[in-house]
């Protein structure tokens, strides 16, 4: 389920919420919250495409570089 910024607009107090979109619709109700706007969060990682594949995908290409001839350019 997605997460909410929540506000008390008197308060000022602000806090998250894990709910569906019909369950904030309802926690909205109450006229001192508000939503807050939030940016969507981006997952970044440095490990590269072929790491997280695994050990069997290294494998795999290790046989079909050997399968190939001798000139072949594939990288494993």
């Amino acid at each position: 389920m997605p997460t909410y910024g929540i506000r008390n607009k008197k308060t000022k107090e602000e806090y998250e919420v894990i709910c569906s979109w019909n369950e904030l619709q309802n926690i909205l109700e109450d006229a001192d919250l508000e939503q807050m706007l939030s940016t969507p969060k981006f997952v970044t990682d440095s490990m590269s495409t072929l790491r997280r594949a695994g050990n069997n995908w290294q494998d795999l290409l290790g046989r079909i570089k050997k399968g190939s001839g001798k000139d072949n350019n594939i990288k494993s």
